[in-house]
């Protein structure tokens, strides 16, 4: 932490990340969901938020819990919050105090926005030229800079939908906002490897994410076996273009995912179902075969599959190496991780409700959990009195 950086006791932890201030001008979750990680690794997170309303993920509910919105709940633990109005004069010069003597600003107002106000980064690197200046955006900032970034748009216009959901559907949005999510590691990423360049030159420098080039990204294997081959990959269901069997089958209480990736797992599937010689029939003997004769393959495995429970199979197809398991609803995934050891929840009293640990172990740095989402401008006063300003009049 910079010497004349304003600090507040709790708020700055003894991670890997610990004495580095990020100013937070992020906004809904890909941002957030960075800046969240960034603060459980011993960051000090500013969260600059409008006066009012705040972030607007502040107002996306229900559910709620214990008044708040739990979507900004999920998002914003470990940090500060103050509350500035950009437009105002004396609280931009606030933001820019807090600005030139952070080491990292993560933004994703639309492009051009920063720049109006004066805080582009050609603007504050010049009164901070150590300054890590992440702008993450929906279509990059030229031609796309027009398009609004909304995850369900870029899920839409970037191809995930198209194979995504059922083969004669109209597409399926996934359950969650992955490309925010996917955007927000991405820009973390980005933003280590700027600091390391920093440690190493003491330069700063910009680093820009957009939602449709991660998800491009992300898309790996879809994506590779257009560019490579020149295939246009259609939704599936639950199967996989490349691997069978890899798919949902029926068991005899619910539905059981098999995710065979080998001929050895495969064989070994055929020799527990009661059915040795499906892996010696030229049709499944390899996944490339497999693959090809995929409706002979799935008549060939349902009945055996639906003759014992889902949990059943788990069990006795698992000893054996093969990869499968039931559909769980959420309530059952955080029960198997518990069941597994891996303390998915974070302690209530560390960091208020509903939070999910950071899935990040560092055996000498690990995350911490020091304070729980703050109260829209929580800490406005505090953080200006820190910086030598007096809090504006509304």
């Amino acid at each position: 932490m910079r010497a004349d950086q304003p600090d507040t006791p709790g708020t700055a932890g003894g991670g890997a990340l610990s004495g580095i201030v990020v100013a937070d001008f992020g906004r809904v979750l890909a941002g957030p969901y960075m800046t969240m990680l960034l603060a459980d690794l011993g960051a000090d997170v500013i969260k600059i938020e409008r006066p009012g309303s705040g972030d607007d993920t502040r107002a996306w509910g229900p559910p709620f819990a214990d008044g708040e919105a739990t979507y900004f709940l999920g998002v914003n633990r470990n940090k500060r919050s103050v509350s500035l109005d950009l437009t105002a004069p004396e609280d931009l010069a606030a933001a820019r105090a807090i600005v030139d003597r952070a080491d990292v600003l993560v933004e994703n107002f639309r492009p051009g926005t920063m720049e109006k106000l004066g805080l582009g980064y050609e603007d504050v690197r010049a009164t901070n030229p150590g300054l890590v200046y992440c702008s993450v955006t929906g279509f990059g900032t030229a031609e796309g800079a027009r398009l609004p970034g909304y995850d369900l748009l870029v899920q839409a216009m970037g191809g995930l939908m198209s194979v995504t959901g059922e083969p004669d559907g109209a597409g399926t949005k996934t359950g969650v906002a992955l490309v925010d999510v996917i955007t927000g590691l991405h820009a973390g990423l980005g933003v280590l490897a700027a600091l390391r360049h920093r440690d190493l030159t003491g330069r700063g420098q910009r680093v820009e994410v957009s939602l449709l080039t991660s998800l491009l990204s992300a898309l790996t294997n879809q994506a590779a076996a257009h560019l490579g081959a020149g295939v246009v990959p259609r939704a599936m269901g639950n199967r996989h273009p490349s691997i069978a069997p890899y798919e949902v089958f029926d068991a005899q209480d619910r539905p059981l995912v098999l995710a065979v990736g080998n001929d050895r797992q495969f064989r070994s599937l055929c020799d527990r179902i009661g059915r040795p010689e499906l892996a010696d029939d030229p049709r499944f003997a390899t996944n490339t075969a497999r693959v090809a004769h995929r409706e002979d393959l799935v008549a060939a495995l349902a009945g055996p599959l639906s003759g014992r429970t889902a949990d059943g199979w788990f069990e006795e197809l698992t000893a054996a190496g093969v990869p499968c398991g039931p559909i769980n609803d959420l309530a059952a995934a955080f029960g198997l991780a518990d069941r597994l050891g891996l303390a998915p929840r974070v302690p209530e009293s560390a960091a208020g409700p509903g939070q999910v640990v950071n899935p990040i172990r560092l055996d000498a740095t690990p995350p911490s959990y020091r304070a729980a989402p703050p109260r829209l401008g929580e800490h406005t006063e505090e953080l200006l009195a820190a910086l030598g300003r007096t809090a504006r009049t509304p």
